[in-house]
């Protein structure tokens, strides 16, 4: 970026800078890195969406997208139906959120790339025939742009009881299906404007009976993206300081927000390389300490059966939104450290049909679920949150301890073509091997897709 376009970007409003990178990047100036991480988030989020096809909140929401919306060219991942792009949009954004297997970013500014992006680009692309090359750059665009979003909250957004990726994930979607539909800047920045009046998510289910209601809210973002875009390019205008004005996101869904981070490194440091790929079908708070748990088993040869007490230290959002000793639901559980942490014991998590009914009611899994304790680290490293500290008092006496930084999926330890082709082939088991083995490849080289209506036909 020059001298001349940092100084004019200064004098725009967050969003209409925002919309002039994200309406101007073009495909070769992004770096070949983060191109191959966001082909993976998206090849990661169509296996996740086809996982979830089958499961009962998913066949409501499939039932509502296919009975109000008809003789569209967007497909619902691992359907046979095709409907409209908002409704798709809303269809596949729960579904890749329907179990807790989307990807992420690290560290975590309440951003999900993988639902919020793939599902509304998607579904757009489906519509328009647009090309693999036009889509992977709507998804560095929008991911550049959601992470930023994001991470100007500096963490504030769920303290206050907003779902994060529900928020944020309005503006991403926005993003990427208006640079799909060829959004000058100007109409970008309405389409940021009307965004913002999308946004929602509550998270009272972590705190009551759970319900079905958090697999909707990305689904409900994805949708608004494309309903944001699509009215800005008709004409329809929002506020252009939607996102720093005295009612705006920073000042209603945050608190202490920084606005410059909304521009910060903004076509130098390439934020989507930050995607982090989920192993386990459980909130991204308890990957690390699961990661422990599997470690400290398979080392020593223990199970659920031999622990007497377990103690995780982690970080302060583990403690104030994920402690739940006595989850009421598979959603609820899977929001919760200790039962994720229990399961580990005594089941393999890195199968997500483990996070069953029959888990949550397992007598065992239940009554060590009871025996953990939660408590903020001393020593919280700021650049890995997440790293935890995993305690096990066994029923003979021993003290096992387990220190854990990171885990697999995770930047800092990203999964190979080759783990991502397994976890790839073990979501996508319903579809004919030679289907899969076509989807798989066509996103591995998506730039080289001429028309996006053909690769899930």
């Amino acid at each position: 970026m020059s001298i001349e376009q940092s100084e004019a970007r200064h004098t725009k409003s967050a969003a209409q800078a925002l919309a002039e990178f994200a309406t101007t990047l073009q495909f070769d100036q992004i770096p070949a890195a983060v191109l191959e991480r966001a082909k993976d988030c998206m090849i990661d989020t169509v296996a996740v969406c086809t996982y979830c096809s089958t499961l009962e909140s998913s066949k409501i929401v499939i039932d509502y997208a296919t009975r109000y919306s008809k003789g569209g060219a967007s497909v619902i991942l691992g359907t046979p139906h095709a409907v409209g792009a908002p409704h798709a949009a809303f269809a596949n954004g729960a579904l890749a959120h329907a179990f807790e297997m989307d990807s992420l970013v690290q560290p975590g500014v309440g951003a999900h790339p993988g639902a919020s992006l793939t599902a509304p680009g998607l579904a757009v692309a489906q519509e328009i025939g647009a090309s693999g090359k036009e889509l992977v750059t709507a998804f560095v665009a929008g991911a550049e742009v959601l992470y930023r979003i994001g991470d100007a909250a500096r963490q504030s957004v769920e303290k206050l009881g907003f779902h994060a990726p529900g928020v944020t994930g309005a503006f991403g979607g926005a993003v990427v299906a208006g640079r799909l539909l060829g959004l000058d800047a100007e109409r970008m920045t309405h389409a940021f404007g009307i965004a913002g009046s999308l946004c929602a998510g509550l998270l009272e289910f972590s705190k009551s009976g759970g319900g079905m209601v958090k697999r909707m809210h990305i689904g409900r973002a994805a949708e608004s993206g494309v309903m944001a875009a699509m009215l800005a390019r008709s004409g329809f205008t929002g506020p252009a300081t939607v996102l720093e004005g005295k009612f705006g996101y920073l000042n209603v869904y945050c608190r202490d927000g920084d606005a410059t981070r909304f521009t910060s490194g903004l076509g130098q440091d390439w934020n989507t390389l930050k995607t982090a790929l989920k192993r386990y079908a459980c909130h991204v708070t308890a990957h690390v300490p699961v990661t422990a748990a599997l470690e400290l088993k398979a080392r020593h040869g223990i199970s659920g059966a031999d622990i007497a007490s377990i103690t995780v230290a982690g970080s302060e959002k583990m403690a104030s939104h994920h402690n739940i000793p006595e989850p009421r639901d598979v959603a609820m559980a899977q929001y919760s450290t200790p039962f994720c942490v229990a399961l580990a014991f005594c089941r393999d998590p890195r199968d997500p049909r483990v996070f069953s009914d029959a888990a949550l009611n397992d007598a065992e899994i239940r009554a060590l679920c009871r025996k953990v304790k939660i408590e903020v680290r001393d020593e919280t490293d700021e650049k890995n949150p997440l790293a935890s500290r995993v305690t096990v008092r066994l029923k003979d006496g021993r003290e096992l301890v387990q220190n854990t930084q990171y885990f697999p999926g995770l930047p800092e330890q990203p999964l190979n073509r080759t783990e991502l082709r397994e976890k790839f082939n073990a979501l996508t088991a319903s579809m004919p091997a030679e289907v899969a083995d076509r989807v798989f490849t066509r996103f591995s080289g998506l730039e080289s897709v001429g028309d996006l209506r053909t690769v899930l036909a």
